[in-house]
């Protein structure tokens, strides 16, 4: 059996504690192909390649099983605020 997809989210919780994070087998159920979204504090002042790498490194252990990972969105809770549209701005300064 490869890997579940409750083994990669137990993983990512664990390493970076996310405040959302969701996770797609998109394999077609046999584990080995996942999307990824996960919003961190630990996202906190890295780069883009950083976060990408602290999620790999978080899946280390079951990436022999794992062929293809894509994070989708790695982000700092900040970051993942809904942004006001600039229309609602723009009427907001008028």
């Amino acid at each position: 059996m490869g890997v579940t997809k409750e083994d990669v989210e137990a993983a990512v919780a664990a390493a970076l504690s996310p405040t959302h994070l969701v996770v797609t087998d998109t394999s077609g159920g046999c584990g080995a192909s996942y999307e990824i979204e996960v919003v961190s504090d630990k996202f906190e002042g890295k780069r883009l390649l950083e976060r990408h790498r602290m999620v790999n490194t978080a899946l280390a252990p079951h990436m022999a099983e794992i062929h293809a990972v894509s994070i989708k969105k790695a982000l700092t809770p900040a970051q993942a605020q809904p942004q006001p549209e600039p229309a609602a701005a723009d009427k907001a300064q008028a």
